[in-house]
């Protein structure tokens, strides 16, 4: 924890108890109103004194600069030398924004374009019931979270299913219970070469040339990647796919092609607002920069700081997300990708070594759900954990009285967590508090908020980025394991000798597995 120390913050050390009672206006002063989204942030250990530490290190890292050297479309993915422009993935035909001097706007909407004709056309065939999305990562953890948010504004006659794990079970049991002459399967690979996704495509295609025939495949399968030859050698036709480009990051995805299987179930118009209310925040973060690069009046930027002071000055590793909201049941785990995968690093975007901790552990559940599982933790276990609340005021469906009780768990939840409760001569019963939170509410889960919901996300990861030094949009972090799977996968069914080289506890574990293989 020495490393912790060279940041120039210094906490208040006040429970939350003291501060509130000190500072009786902070629910008014400590929240913003971002986009839609209503942003509570008073629940944090911090300070106007703590609050001007933390945007003090933001500039002196140069947030506005990095920002705006993104935006501009420099090749700020340094190790892979790669422009990061996932923001003009959704503006509007007006804006212009370039990569290498060209404009990449038009080029957006014509893919968004063919995305309309391809969703109209699915969602006019009365033929079409199934839509199977085929892909890993932020192929998958994307558009399956988003599906599952917005199923109260999906076509009454389509099913969505996704497909990751290459685990055989996962693609099984959703071909189990379709009807190959109803489905259409999207298979999304930027280069058509992901090991998981091309082995759960191939399964799928073989199921459905047994029944229907090898031509079937062209009028059931569509493509999204980059890599033209290898979708037509897989039998799709190239007029089949839609392309995005090499300065739109998987996790960052969503928003382009790679949300076709999105737009198909809400439609495009509900696309057009999903797309909408993540640009009202990119403007909203643009706006909130000063023009000498302070960062004071950014509420987005405080929120990315106030992450930087639970991880970095109080040490606190590990942050919950809990959405009060079934539908976002999934939203952690899209989250995890996004946060872990982007500043899960410990090497600098100069080759250096971090100076402090990054990355937090992000993990979640549902409320209420979480409540009867680790909520105990979170209330007296002997780690603190920061906790983001997500919530609305208006469910979409019509049972009025469970929205009421699910807000009040969440919001009794948040003050407990603060305020805590002395157990007296009951130690048991005593709930420390002093545990911080941040609440974002909106009126309804509707395309236009879960937009901005993402987004927001999106730029606190950057910000903190931008502070750790550190490239946010490269993976190298999960390249060792598939090359060494890719290794592994001919040994395991091989007779010949395991490979002399072979790491000895991976050989001892290849042996075992193919004695009871063949059982």
């Amino acid at each position: 924890m020495d490393q912790v120390v060279r940041l120039p913050v210094t906490p208040d050390g006040r429970h939350l108890r003291e501060i509130f009672a000190a500072e009786p206006d902070r629910p008014v002063r400590h929240c913003a109103r971002i986009g839609d989204l209503h942003v509570d942030w008073s629940r944090q250990p911090i300070t106007d004194r703590v609050l001007g530490e933390l945007h003090a290190v933001a500039e002196d890292a140069g947030v506005a600069r990095a920002f705006a050297r993104m935006a501009s479309g420099e090749r700020v993915n340094v190790t892979e030398g790669r422009a990061v422009m996932h923001m003009a993935l959704r503006a509007p035909r007006s804006t212009v924004m370039s990569v290498d001097g060209v404009d990449v706007v038009p080029l957006v909407h014509e893919v968004l374009e063919s995305m309309r004709a391809t969703a109209n056309r699915i969602r006019s065939d009365d033929r079409i019931t199934d839509i199977v999305n085929i892909g890993i990562g932020g192929s998958d953890l994307g558009p399956a979270m988003a599906a599952r948010a917005l199923r109260a504004f999906s076509h009454p006659r389509l099913r969505s299913h996704f497909v990751s794990n290459v685990d055989g079970a996962d693609i099984d049991s959703v071909l189990a219970d379709l009807d190959p002459a109803h489905t259409i399967f999207i298979v999304v690979s930027k280069t058509f070469t992901t090991l998981e996704t091309l082995t759960n495509a191939r399964t799928a295609r073989s199921w459905l040339v047994e029944r229907l025939g090898p031509d079937a495949v062209s009028d059931h399968f569509i493509a999204v990647s980059t890599a033209a030859q290898r979708v037509a050698e897989f039998g799709i036709d190239p007029s089949a796919m839609l392309g995005f480009w090499d300065w739109v990051g998987g996790r960052y995805s969503i928003w382009s092609a790679v949300g076709l299987s999105l737009m198909i179930l809400i439609g495009p118009d509900r696309f057009d607002e999903f797309l909408a209310g993540a640009h009202a925040v990119d403007s909203a973060m643009t706006s909130g920069f000063g023009v000498d690069g302070s960062t004071a009046a950014n509420p987005i930027v405080t929120l990315a700081m106030i992450g930087i002071l639970n991880r970095d000055v109080l040490g606190r590793g590990s942050k919950a997300v809990i959405p009060y909201a079934q539908e976002l049941d999934r939203l952690p785990a899209y989250l995890q990708q996004l946060d872990m995968e982007s500043n899960g690093k410990s090497v600098r975007a100069d080759g250096s070594s971090v100076s402090m901790p990054t990355g937090p552990v992000i993990w979640g559940e549902p409320g209420t759900n979480g409540q009867h599982a680790f909520f105990q933790l979170l209330h007296q276990g002997t780690d603190v954990i920061p906790v983001d609340f997500i919530g609305f005021a208006r469910a979409n469906n019509d049972l009025s009285e469970h929205q009421d009780l699910l807000m009040a768990n969440l919001l009794a939840q948040a003050e407990a967590l603060a305020l805590g409760r002395d157990g007296g001569a009951e130690p048991h019963r005593h709930f420390p508090g002093d545990r911080p939170s941040t609440l974002v509410l909106a009126e309804q889960l509707t395309p236009s908020t879960l937009g901005q919901l993402l987004a927001l996300y999106e730029h606190i990861v950057f910000v903190q980025g931008v502070v750790w030094g550190i490239d946010s949009f490269d993976q190298w972090g999960v390249e060792l394991g598939k090359v060494l799977a890719s290794r592994i996968t001919p040994q395991l069914v091989s007779d010949e000798p395991i490979p002399a080289d072979t790491d000895p506890t991976t050989s001892a574990a290849i042996a075992w597995y193919r004695r009871h293989r063949s059982r």
